[in-house]
């Protein structure tokens, strides 16, 4: 999606290969700040079906603070979470489809003349269970099993032509595996961003290994991290470059932490703009914000990208 004639702006991949681009903020946050209450299992997903105009100016506010490419509200939506709360499959297709086109509408009515592109949001197994267990991973499941849960979603979501396929917050090597495979075929280019702690993905697996079972796999035309420290970035991100030669895209946290027993964060946030330079230099050519990052840290990274060197 662009906001300029449509065949006039480059791919997404074209566009990483000419240069860094802006990826947007937190979805739940920015949905939370608008005093929208995403305490259900779906998260914010719940929200396609319930409030989709807040869906469309969450999308917005990251557009107009200069992001280039919005992650859509499609993380936790997944048939079988959707099936939990009585919503049959031909409903939970179309709300997958929504959350392209939400995206899209945002990207119409912002005012800027930039290209702007879609990320079709695809979270791992343990969001639709709701319990914490994708920043485990090790679900005691197949790889065989992992391709089945996730392919039907990616088929719907790449049916909405997105620009790209977002596989993101993956904890670990199986899952990465299992979404690989799920995603040849489908015609849309696809980037896996695992979460990871220190030179690891969450499950424990060293990301040299991680990475590079992206490096052969013509349909990822980005690797990287998200949903991390700001601190882990640098290293996984020189990791991913290394291993892959890919561009790598990069989406931490505010390093703030989450106490799943207070639902609340605590610490203060260590993401600042200042970070950016330091990405950059690593290898990170799509650069945004996780967890707790907003429009008004978004718009201080889109400042530092475009700042000269």
């Amino acid at each position: 999606m662009t906001s300029t004639a449509p065949g006039t702006s480059p791919s997404l991949a074209e566009a990483l290969a000419a240069g860094t681009l802006v990826l947007d903020g937190g979805m739940s946050n920015q949905l939370e700040s608008a005093g929208h209450d995403l305490s259900d299992v779906l998260w914010s997903a719940r929200l396609l079906a319930d409030r989709p105009e807040a869906v469309v100016a969450a999308h917005l506010a990251y557009y107009e603070a200069g992001a280039d490419v919005a992650i859509t509200a499609s993380y936790q939506a997944t048939f079988d979470g959707f099936a939990r709360r009585g919503i049959g499959r031909e409903r939970a297709a179309g709300l997958m489809t929504l959350s392209v086109d939400l995206a899209r509408e945002a990207a119409r009515r912002t005012r800027a003349a930039r290209p702007l592109w879609v990320a079709a949001s695809a979270g791992p197994y343990g969001a639709m269970l709701a319990d914490g267990s994708e920043y485990r991973g090790r679900y005691g499941l197949t790889v065989a099993e992992l391709e089945r849960f996730h392919r039907p979603r990616l088929e719907v979501l790449a049916a909405a032509r997105p620009d790209v396929l977002a596989l993101e917050t993956v904890p670990d090597t199986d899952e990465a595996a299992a979404l690989l495979r799920a995603v040849r075929g489908l015609g849309v280019p696809a980037w896996l961003s695992y979460t990871v702690a220190g030179d690891r993905t969450r499950a424990g697996q060293p990301l040299e290994e991680a990475f590079a079972l992206a490096a052969d796999v013509d349909e990822v035309i980005a690797v990287g991290v998200n949903c991390c420290a700001p601190e882990d970035v640098p290293r996984a991100v020189e990791t991913a470059a290394r291993v892959t030669g890919k561009p790598v895209v990069a989406y931490p946290n505010s390093g703030e932490s989450w106490d799943a027993g207070a639902r609340a964060w605590t610490g203060g946030s260590t993401f600042t703009a200042g970070r950016v330079r330091a990405w950059r230099e690593a290898g990170a050519r799509l650069i945004g914000g996780c967890c707790r990052v907003g429009p008004e840290t978004i718009g201080q990274v889109a400042r530092a990208v475009t700042a000269p060197a």
